[in-house]
């Protein structure tokens, strides 16, 4: 088999080729009637149909070829027959054109004896050379590192991802129409912020050459969501890009897709069946009315009851442990350990109370949580933002809503007492001078806004990569992931080794 250097010089001798026979390899445009997807569905016996793809398979059976093109829509056959085009024509189309090549046909279509929905091609016009030659068709890319590098590769050898990546899209479109028509603005926030606030984790470091000063890529655009609610909007929402400079595991990214809401007037109460109205909108949309969703081997239940339980009680029958009666970090580690229960944290020592709590709950909580459930009652240290519940202030009005041990929706009624936050954030502060890189900082442009006074507020994000990895049953949440960023590679030494079966 020939390699990757010697196809690829074969393939710009056709190029040459096709500027000889006088075509332009490059046109400007074609102008189509249908994408591929929904030709498909189209008549036999349509006529004037215009198709533009990919050439994925190619089989010339003498006076009649055979080829598949592709888009991201779907497949077609395509048949082409020498009578039709002419034999110079038909002679030259072999000459020029490879597997990976795109290419213009209009004809009409009918269904072959065989059952094949196919267009019977009259013409055809070239418009783009692949020269470089596709993976193998029958294994397409199998190393994982190279399908998140070359995403555009997995995308034409693999009909899964397309679905993946349209039915994220989809999701997005139905989110965001759901919120639209229940009266919600959608607004746009900074990405570079002066401050690393509105959520714990620790802040991406940039400098800003005209300022001549150090920025933060945003955590979170919480903080100034609210601020736009001090200003006068009820229910607002942001699908926003976040960043997090955290470890790399199958379930977090360091930058991700998240979408906030937040709704003047109301609690946390009021969103968790908000957020059980929106999810099960979207899921039926996606899923034609069922609410019953095969994730893996389990079936999930979105249309029943979905269960409420507390923090404290979650954990305790769990583990074993009662966070209420360890009021420090110190004594509530010497517990832990004592019950060997190994947590993942790097810096465990260096961790808040709150952070610490919220790593115990990962251990041994989380992943045993298969049915949609809202987790409620987190303890005060663990929630800096939220509003203290009335009859027990060392715990927050917060929820969060996990299925399949995964953490889809966060929310809660927000702390709108400017004082009480200038405390909590001094606290936070604190812990992050004493080591906890994932604590906040005072963000006191936010105080300042808060003491023009607040209205009750509630408010929710999702994460969309995480929900969307758990819809597909992802191992990895950077499959539901575009392009993931990756380290470089050296791209001779890539050239040298490149194993991919050819087609």
């Amino acid at each position: 088999m020939a390699n990757v250097k010697e196809l690829m010089q074969v393939r710009n001798e056709k190029l040459q080729k096709i500027k000889e026979y006088g075509i332009n390899p490059h046109p400007e445009k074609y102008d189509t009637t249908h994408e591929i997807g929904s030709s498909r569905l189209l008549a036999d016996g349509t006529q004037k149909v215009s198709l533009a793809g990919r050439i994925m398979s190619k089989r010339k059976m003498g006076k009649i070829s055979f080829l598949d093109l592709s888009d991201i829509t779907g497949h077609i056959q395509l048949v082409i027959k020498r009578d039709d085009l002419g034999e110079e024509e038909y002679k030259k189309f072999h000459e020029i054109t490879d597997i990976g090549d795109f290419i213009g046909v209009k004809g009409y279509i009918f269904t072959t004896q065989a059952g094949e929905k196919s267009l019977q091609v009259l013409s055809y016009q070239f418009l783009g050379k692949s020269l470089r030659p596709l993976p193998e068709k029958y294994h397409g890319l199998v190393n994982q590192e190279a399908i998140y590098r070359e995403r555009h590769l997995d995308l034409i050898m693999n009909d899964e991802a397309k679905k993946k990546f349209l039915l994220r899209s989809k999701f997005v479109k139905l989110l965001r129409e759901f919120l639209d028509n229940h009266g919600f603005i959608e607004v746009e926030t900074p990405a570079l912020q002066n401050t690393a606030s509105g959520a714990t984790a620790k802040p991406f470091v940039a400098h800003h050459n005209a300022h001549d000063m150090d920025v933060f890529l945003r955590i979170s655009p919480e903080l100034t969501l609210k601020k736009l609610i001090i200003g006068g909007f009820n229910n607002i929402y942001e699908v926003a890009r976040d960043f997090r400079n955290e470890g790399i595991d199958s379930n977090h990214l360091q930058d991700f897709t998240m979408v906030e809401g937040y709704s003047a007037y109301w609690n946390y109460e009021d969103n968790m069946k908000f957020m059980k109205e929106m999810i099960t909108y979207i899921l039926e949309k996606l899923y034609d009315g069922n609410l019953n969703i095969q994730i893996g081997d389990k079936m999930i239940d979105f249309g029943g009851e979905w269960q409420v339980v507390s923090f404290r009680e979650l954990i305790l029958k769990d583990s074993g442990i009662d966070i209420d009666q360890f009021e420090t970090a110190e004594s509530l580690l010497a517990e832990i350990r004592n019950k060997k229960i190994e947590l993942e944290a790097e810096n465990i020592e260096e961790l808040g109370r709150g952070n610490l709590i919220d790593q115990l709950y990962k251990k041994v909580s989380r992943p045993k949580i298969i049915e949609p459930t809202f987790l409620i009652k987190h303890p005060i240290d663990l929630s800096p933002l939220a509003r203290s519940n009335d009859e027990n202030p060392a715990l927050t009005d917060r929820f969060q809503l996990i299925v399949n041990g995964q953490e889809i929706i966060n929310g809660y009624s927000e702390l709108v007492d400017s004082q009480e936050q200038e405390k909590r954030l001094i606290e936070q502060s604190k812990l992050k001078a004493q080591g906890d890189e994932e604590a906040m900082t005072v963000d006191y442009e936010y105080i300042r806004a808060m003491e023009y006074g607040m209205p009750p507020i509630s408010g929710w994000g999702l994460g969309v990569d995480r929900f969307l990895q758990f819809l597909t049953n992802s191992q990895n949440i950077r499959d539901v992931v575009l392009y993931p960023l990756m380290k470089p590679r050296d791209l001779a030494a890539d050239e040298e080794e490149d194993n991919s079966k050819l087609i």
